[in-house]
């Protein structure tokens, strides 16, 4: 039996176990200057029935996008995910598993991955997709990184990696974050004033290890200019391409058009928009960067009874094998989340997809239609081909124009300021499969009205 100490309380007994006299001592390497001083201002003890009301109260404060009308993605769109995608990702063989790592995980979870793994290769025309990342950004990164593991010895612009100048800010920042540890400079790929790529510039980056651009981009943009990106940027140069996956219903397959590497966000397949997350990163490659890719791939085999058997096949993260040796820092995976995904893909099929893709266009050519009769107001790209966003330049600033809509019921869309500080009146306006065409109607007539007072203003 473990001796206790005397007349002690717990807190007072592991201080003297650990050779402290207070709390204080405890803390002595802090600043005082930073330290907080007097009480937390926590209110008294409740009662479960107290503490229930208070969160039923905080959590009334939210605001789902399916509870009003929404004009915003930018990144994270809400499409409908059939109501047979949660009823399975709840069993209990789903959603207790969380994250498996190891290989001996039970074959119906290996299968599963195995088939999202097929579904996004098919989907995406590449051979080889693993079992997904954080969420598109990450993947974005690690796509940099693995290209610079493979071209880094034949490339002649050692450690250099091209990124579409109209990426996202965020999304830029994870790719600094990711390539300055390993000494990869990160350039930008400029851009044509229509918003398309600048395939004179392009050949800035011919030799280096890899090149980011994204379909559509970031401002809505099916760019065309794209599919003629490698054979200027060459063999030896990874062409990445970052898509939102819905879109492939329509929209060739990157692999299809010289893509190395295709990326993005998972989040429109199976994922509602639950408060910015979870997510989940697809990541799919060529043979060449299979050795060198992050993550985790399944593999089926046929075992020593002659019947099909799944098991992990290539595993380069640091949980399994030697750390020096590891191509990623992951330390877990959104496998729940790419299930899901997995499962829209399965039910929708490909007919399904095409379908759910021609939605998401119709509407945006429908909103697109309907705001250009707006005199007032102008649509930069509006000769452009867009999926299911596009920009509008206004007669004031976004941020206004945003305010306003929020006080009428509407979340107006993206004040695309936040990520180009010299376009104040861009505001970006998405739609979805779940956009009415009376909501395309309403924002028509609230961006007539304040559109108007803006100019006169």
């Amino acid at each position: 039996m473990v001796d206790q100490l005397p007349n002690l309380g717990r807190e007072e007994e592991m201080l003297s176990e650990m050779g402290l006299s207070d709390i204080d001592d405890l803390f002595s390497d802090i600043p005082a200057q930073v330290r907080m001083q007097g009480e937390l201002p926590l209110r008294d003890p409740q009662s479960e029935e107290e503490i229930i009301a208070d969160a039923n109260r905080l959590l009334g404060n939210n605001v789902a996008l399916g509870d009003r009308v929404s004009f915003l993605g930018a990144g994270l769109y809400r499409n409908y995910v059939p109501a047979a995608v949660f009823a399975m990702i709840t069993r209990g063989e789903f959603l207790t598993a969380y994250t498996p790592y190891q290989p001996e995980v039970s074959q119906g979870m290996l299968q599963a991955m195995w088939e999202f793994q097929s579904l996004l290769s098919e989907l995406l025309g590449l051979p080889i997709a693993n079992l997904s990342l954080y969420d598109g950004s990450s993947a974005s990164a690690e796509a940099l990184t693995c290209a610079v593991r493979v071209h880094n010895r034949k490339a002649t612009q050692k450690n250099i990696v091209y990124v579409s100048q109209l990426t996202s800010p965020d999304k830029i920042s994870v790719m600094q974050n990711y390539c300055q540890g390993g000494g990869i400079e990160v350039r930008m790929l400029k851009h044509n004033q229509d918003g398309t790529i600048d395939l004179e510039s392009a050949i800035e980056a011919a030799g280096c290890c890899g090149v980011y651009v994204e379909q559509p981009n970031p401002i809505g943009l099916l760019d065309g200019g794209i599919t003629r990106l490698k054979e200027i940027i060459g063999e030896n140069t990874a062409l990445i391409v970052g898509v939102q996956p819905v879109s492939l219903g329509v929209v060739e397959a990157p692999g299809n058009y010289g893509a190395d590497m295709v990326v993005g966000e998972g989040q429109p397949l199976g994922s509602p928009i639950t408060g910015g997350g979870p997510l989940y990163g697809i990541f799919a490659c060529s043979k060449p960067y299979l050795r060198l890719m992050p993550g985790r791939i399944v593999g089926r085999s046929i075992d020593v009874d002659g019947k099909v058997a799944y098991c992990l096949t290539l595993s380069t993260r640091e949980q399994h094998i030697r750390r020096h040796r590891a191509t990623s820092n992951i330390c877990t995976n959104e496998t729940l989340i790419a299930l899901m995904g997995a499962m829209h893909m399965a039910l929708l099929g490909p007919e399904g997809l095409n379908q759910l893709a021609v939605r998401n266009m119709t509407a945006c050519l429908l909103a697109k239609q309907k705001l250009s009769e707006i005199q007032t107001i102008a649509i930069p790209h509006a000769h452009g081909n867009h999926f299911n966003e596009f920009v509008v330049e206004l007669p004031g600033k976004a941020i206004d124009c945003l305010n306003y809509l929020d006080g009428n019921g509407i979340v107006g869309g993206f004040n695309l300021n936040a990520w180009y500080p010299n376009r104040s009146n861009w505001l970006l306006i998405t739609v979805t499969d779940q956009t009415k065409a009376e909501e395309i109607e309403l924002l028509a007539a609230h961006l007539a009205l304040w559109s108007s007072k803006a100019v006169k203003a």
